[in-house]
């Protein structure tokens, strides 16, 4: 079936170019021709009314089975109930304009199979599987007095358990082998962990480098919940690809990362939604003290990386209820991005971090048939924050949503 959009403005994302009044053509999910065409024999019009026609967006940092922001639940939820959860909350980022997601933590190929066949009107789903965290890390929820030792794949969560060398590279050929697109690794302590520190590194040198071993072998690449500027340092000299987080970088470590072309995905909205809903929408109450730190932070590691030149891209990190704010990183980075490095962190950008550019982030002939309508320039001030407001249509592989 083919998909004829007339009287659109199309946002060049690479240039920050709008064009006069044009038209797409789409065809079998791919963007076959752009300009005065007329539209094919039979094809679906869609008039944009003078809308701005852009990339369908793309969050680099997501958790999809994350429904409750009680992370520490999850093992304990019905598989078929978490499933079904976790369909939603990809149906939901889909209607928000999202056509492509990134997951670090919980999903699987099962999801991913799901979203392609149709069985979930979602975004395209690109996956880690299990983050890997040493014990008593931040993919550890025991409390202090849990002892229980089960098998990664007996339970639904975020992460698994290893120690040592051999372990880690036993778990990430094992991610590797259930389809991962990336490896990630919990490097740093956490917010949502009960027993760890935020200022604690975890895993040794020598077990990240292993990792990072395993996935390049794979021709994969490893992303890194890491804050401090200490554990993003450790995790970039050791090959670590994606930060994502950074909260705490410093100078010294952003210099390090534009040596060694490390990435950063900020992810701003998972800490004011916990400092301002956290406790309402079921985040544990003993580890809101945890979030203070990181939230202070977040905004000046922002400016730090764009005045730098590191690449960066769009991420959000939530769970639970707190999900809804998908949109709202756009306004928290927009107080030191402008509006065109806004938009290419949510698009291209996100499309380079994934390694999927030839294809995905632009509005170009051959590339995927994902885009979203809105009724205002989005390199206009003030537009993307309001994204919401603004979105008219989503169009994911060439079908209107």
């Amino acid at each position: 079936m083919s998909v004829f959009v007339k009287n659109a403005h199309i946002v060049d994302v690479q240039s920050g170019a709008v064009s006069g009044e044009s038209s797409l053509t789409l065809v079998g999910g791919v963007i076959r021709a752009m300009g005065e065409t007329a539209a094919p024999e039979g094809a679906q019009i869609l008039d944009a009314k003078g809308g701005f026609v852009i990339p369908g967006l793309i969050d680099a940092h997501v958790h999809a089975i994350a429904y409750t922001a009680d992370l520490g639940a999850l093992p304990y939820a019905s598989p078929g109930y978490v499933a079904q959860r976790a369909g939603r909350v990809l149906s939901d980022m889909l209607k928000r304009g999202f056509t492509t997601v990134r997951d670090v933590g919980g999903a699987d190929f099962g999801l991913a199979q799901a979203v392609e066949e149709g069985l979930i009107r979602g975004p395209r789903l690109l996956y880690g599987g299990k983050a890997l965290s040493p014990s008593g890390g931040h993919g550890d929820h025991r409390g202090m007095g849990g002892n229980v030792e089960e098998p990664a794949y007996a339970q639904y969560s975020l992460g698994r358990r290893c120690d040592g060398v051999d372990a880690v590279r036993r778990a990430a050929r094992d991610e590797i082998r259930r389809g991962a697109h990336h490896i990630k690794i919990m490097a740093n302590g956490g917010i949502s962990s009960p027993t760890d520190r935020i200022t604690s590194d975890q895993f040794s040198e020598e077990e990240i480098r292993a990792i990072v071993d395993e996935a390049e072998m794979a021709n994969l690449y490893v992303v890194s919940h890491t804050y401090t500027a200490r554990s993003v340092a450790r995790a970039v000299r050791c090959g670590v690809r994606s930060i994502e987080h950074g909260n705490l970088i410093d100078p010294e470590t952003v210099a390090l990362m534009v040596q060694k072309g490390a990435w950063l995905t900020p992810t701003l909205s998972i800490f004011r939604a916990i400092h301002e809903v956290g406790l309402e929408s079921g985040f544990p109450a003993d580890r809101l003290e945890k979030i203070r730190v990181v939230l202070e932070g977040g905004l000046n590691a922002v400016e730090l990386a764009w005045k730098a030149g590191i690449p960066m891209a769009y991420g959000t990190d939530l769970i639970g209820p707190m999900q809804v704010r998908q949109l709202d990183e756009f306004a928290l980075r927009a107080d030191v991005i402008p509006p065109l490095g806004l938009l290419q962190q949510a698009t291209i950008n996100g499309a380079k971090l994934i390694r999927m550019e030839d294809s995905l982030g632009q509005i170009a002939e051959g590339f995927r048939a994902d885009l979203c309508i809105l009724d205002a320039n989005p390199l206009e001030p003030g537009v993307l924050p309001a994204f919401a407001k603004h979105l008219r249509l989503v169009i994911k592989g060439g079908q209107p949503v």
